[in-house]
Formats: structure tokens, C-alpha cells, sequence
């Protein structure tokens, strides 16, 4: 498989190739296919216009609650042109980088699929834009998650006719500066362009899935930290015995029962005889608790990837059929649904992880309160359970659903919204404070597991504590904690974990 490029097209495409994207920085480009079919479609739509009294909605007609104003056939690119300016209402923070790029090529995806109409012109405009790494600058507010994600895709559309800002190398401008240093002319949008490019789920399902390779990579640490608890704290390997997880065979469980057993082979510390008979939930019951995430990320996953794999704009042009039909594809409800379910599943990671935190500074297993040697004069790690107990309970706050919410809009002709634009956002935002969660976590089971010493963790646990050492030295009295907590942040975040760890 080359990793120059990532082919659109009504193929399917998988996370992998979405990880692939980002991971090695591909350009992208519409196949072959894709060219013939959008070229197909729209020649198909240019024939139905010259038909002066056909009504098409968006396409000579008005929009929204204005569906019955007809709009002339010498104003119909004025009219998608005008979408793009009164919809650009975005506020809030800037979308990241990553996000932008993942937007972009989605909807140049959804595009390929040759039912949307557009130009072959605006579709090569957005590759040139993708590749040249000219990326519209785009806010996190104005997206009711219904009608498609029509503020954040406005924002996005505005380049394309010389309007909105832009980061072009990593420089910031105005996108008509942008078309003068690259010598390219706005694109004339053509009937129909402005809806199909600002009807669609791609700032919900960009957000996803970006969501889910942080969840992913969330999860893996989870365990990996979880197994250095574990043994921080002494605990008792019993529940991860294959046979009490063949009867209950959830398969996120298993995975994490297996992971857990793996992790902690030929540990001397687990090798130990244990003075307890059980070890509270928190430990006992990890491949329950992590694995029942691990399930819901995959449910998510599949939600997700079935969207991006779609025609998401409206109405849809179907050639071969002679129709165009006007629907509701644009609407948000099985992402909005997905992402708060991910939220809750992923705020859990840092519930359980923050309670093993509160276990190893307690000073019980012959760990030294607060994990410092000479606790009194000395706090510890005294407040940094308190900063994660505050943030798992920002995240309870977060995790209440956006999805169950609507506000009726466009005059009420758009009555019923899904906010999934909400919840992918706020989605985000959780799953920052797990990774910080599960920094604080690390720092202080590798702090517990010195007072262990000379006894060992296992061979593999141990070749990510040396690494993590050279990062965070052993506190031996009181220092300014927010300092090791951040290198323990950026430490999982740019440590890469072998073998799916």
C-alpha cells in the first residue's frame, strides 16, 4: 500500500486509512471513478435547468423556511454564493488543525460519490486547497448538528470564493491573499454547489473521528497505566484469570483481562504472596470497567464510519434514476447519539483511573501517605487526586447528553435538530481530561512503585517506567506539581506504545 495519497472515492474507506491520513501526513486525491460520476451528475443537473419551470428546492429556490421563493435562472449562482456568506455565523474557538484537514477530506468524499451536483472545478479546488496545506480557519460554534453542519462547512466553502481566512503553511491570511500568492481564481459556484457543500455531517463526523483515535490511544494507556497501579499497590493478579472472563464473554473484557496478563508477566511484585484477600473495584475490576469502554468505542467506531462512507448533503441527484429527491440525510441524530455515548464511556476511563490514584497516595500496602518520605513537613502528591477528582467531576458535567436537546429553527421548518455538533465538541474537551487523568494516574503509580523497590514490576512495565524516569525524577520532597503532571501529559502523548500496548 503506498502512503503518498488516500483515494476517494464510493469505495469504502476504513479508520485505519483515516489513522494513515494524519499519521503520515497523505495528500488525497478523487480516483478516476469519482471524476467520471461527478461529471456525469452534473451535466445531468445542467440539462434538468434548462427546463425553466421545474422547481428543484436549493437549487432555484430559496432556502430553509424560504423553500417556496423561486430564484431566477440568472441569479442561481448569486444565490449559493449568498448561502455561503450568511451561513459563515461560526464563533467560538478555532478547530484544530487535524480536524480541519480530516473536514476537508470528507467532504470531498462525500462529493466523489457523484450525487451531489457540484462542479468537477470545486472539487479539485478543495484537493488543491487539502494538499497545498491551505486550511479555512473554522469555529467550534454555529451547528445544530441538522440541515448539515451548515456554519462550520460555510466557513469551510468561503476559499473556494476568495472570502474567510486561511492558514496556508502554517501562516494566517485572508483567503483572497491565499489565491493571489498561489495564482488561483475563486471558483463560480454553479446551481446547486452552496447547499451541497454546506449540507453535510462532516464537522460532526471530522470531530468523531478524531474523538475515536484519541479514545483509542486513551484506552491502551488506560491499560498500560492501570497494570503499574496494579502493582504499585500490590494487588492480587486472581481477576484476571482467563476462566471467570470465558464465562462473562463481553469481548472488551476479554481483551483487557488478556492485556492486563500480559502486561504483568514475570512481574516479581505479582509473583509475591499477598497478605489481602481482595483488592478494592478500582483494580479487581478493570477488565470490566475498561473493557466495557473498549466495547462502546468499536460501536461508536462503526457509527462513525458508516457516516464518512455516505452522501450526506441534500437533495441528492440521482442520474441513472432521473431523480432528485430532497430528504434529510443532512441530519446529525446517529452521530449526536454516538458521540455521547463515547463521552460517557471514555469519562469512566478517568473515574476508575482517579479512584487508584486516591488508593496508592492513601497510605495503606506499605506505601508512604501521600507517596513522599517524610509526609507532614512534606504534602506529596497530596493535591494532584485532588486536580483529577475536579476534573472527573467537569467530566460528569460534560457527559450530559447534547442529544436530547432541539431547538426548533429557519422559522420553524427545521423543528427537530440532533446538537450532535455540540457533543462532538464537548466530546473533545472530555477526553483532554482523561489523558490529564491518566497523567496523574502515571505519576503517581510510578512514584508508588519506588517505595517496591528493590522488588520489580514486569519486564515490559519496566522499559516504560526507565523511560518515563528520564522525564519525571523520583520526588523526593515537595516541588511545583503542575510541572511534573505536564511532563507526565506530554510523556503520553508523544511516548509511542509498542505492539498495541
Amino acid at each position: 500500500m503506498s502512503y503518498n495519497y488516500l483515494p476517494l472515492d464510493r469505495q469504502h474507506t476504513n479508520f485505519q486509512q483515516i489513522k494513515n491520513l494524519l499519521v503520515y501526513d497523505q495528500l488525497v486525491s478523487i480516483t478516476f471513478d469519482a471524476h467520471a460520476r461527478i461529471l456525469k451528475c452534473r451535466k445531468y443537473l445542467d440539462e434538468k435547468m434548462k427546463d425553466k419551470d421545474a422547481v428543484f428546492y436549493g437549487i432555484n429556490t430559496g432556502f430553509g423556511f424560504l423553500q417556496n421563493v423561486q430564484i431566477g435562472g440568472d441569479q442561481l449562482s448569486e444565490l449559493q454564493s449568498n448561502l455561503l456568506k450568511s451561513h459563515a455565523c461560526g464563533l467560538g474557538d478555532e478547530v484544530p488543525e487535524k480536524i480541519v484537514k480530516l473536514m476537508i477530506m470528507l467532504k470531498i468524499k462525500s462529493l466523489s460519490y457523484g450525487h451531489s451536483g457540484v462542479q468537477i472545478d470545486t472539487v479539485k479546488r478543495l484537493m488543491d486547497m487539502y494538499n497545498a496545506k491551505m486550511y479555512p480557519v473554522i469555529y467550534t460554534q454555529g451547528s445544530l448538528g441538522a440541515s448539515g453542519d451548515l456554519a462550520p462547512l460555510s466557513h469551510l466553502s468561503l476559499p473556494l470564493i476568495g472570502l474567510g481566512d486561511v492558514d496556508l503553511l502554517g501562516v494566517r491570511m485572508t483567503s483572497a491573499e491565499a489565491l493571489q500568492k498561489l495564482n488561483w481564481r475563486p471558483i463560480n459556484l454553479q446551481s446547486k454547489e452552496g447547499l451541497a457543500l454546506i449540507n453535510g455531517t462532516q464537522f460532526m463526523s471530522a470531530y468523531g473521528l478524531y474523538n475515536l483515535i484519541q479514545a483509542e490511544r486513551l484506552l491502551n494507556w488506560a491499560n498500560v497505566i492501570a497494570a503499574i497501579s496494579f502493582d504499585a499497590f500490590d494487588c492480587i493478579t486472581e481477576p484476571f484469570n482467563e476462566a471467570i472472563h470465558a464465562v462473562r464473554p463481553h469481548v472488551g473484557q476479554g481483551i483487557v483481562a488478556a492485556k492486563l496478563r500480559e502486561l504483568l508477566t514475570n512481574s516479581e511484585i505479582a509473583a509475591q504472596i499477598k497478605e489481602q484477600v481482595q483488592d478494592p473495584y478500582s483494580f479487581r475490576c478493570i477488565p470490566q470497567v475498561h473493557g466495557a469502554s473498549h466495547d462502546t468505542v468499536e460501536y461508536v467506531k462503526s457509527i462513525f464510519i458508516t457516516e464518512i462512507n455516505a452522501v450526506t448533503d441534500n437533495p441528492n441527484i440521482f442520474p441513472d434514476e432521473d431523480l432528485i429527491v430532497s430528504g434529510g440525510n443532512f441530519h446529525g441524530q446517529p452521530l449526536a447519539l454516538a458521540a455521547d455515548f463515547l463521552a460517557i464511556a471514555m469519562s469512566e476511563i478517568a473515574c476508575i483511573s482517579e479512584r487508584r490514584t486516591y488508593q496508592l497516595i492513601s497510605g495503606q500496602r506499605g506505601l508512604s501517605p501521600f507517596l513522599i518520605k517524610n509526609p507532614g513537613l512534606h504534602s506529596g502528591m497530596m493535591i494532584i487526586q485532588y486536580t483529577a477528582a475536579g476534573i472527573v467531576s467537569e467530566n460528569k458535567q460534560l457527559c450530559t447528553p447534547s442529544s436530547v436537546d432541539s431547538i426548533p429553527s429557519s422559522n420553524n421548518q427545521e423543528d427537530h435538530v440532533s446538537m450532535g455538533a455540540n457533543g462532538a465538541v464537548k466530546c473533545k474537551r472530555l477526553l483532554d481530561n482523561v489523558e490529564k487523568v491518566l497523567a496523574i494516574e502515571l505519576l503517581a503509580a510510578v512514584q508508588a512503585l519506588a517505595f517496591r523497590r528493590p522488588l520489580k514490576t514486569s519486564p515490559a512495565l519496566e522499559k516504560i517506567i526507565t523511560e518515563f524516569r528520564k522525564e519525571v525524577s523520583f520526588n523526593e520532597a515537595d516541588r511545583v506539581m503542575r510541572i511534573d503532571i505536564m511532563k507526565s501529559i506530554s510523556f503520553i502523548q508523544e511516548f509511542k506504545l509498542k505492539n498495541n500496548s
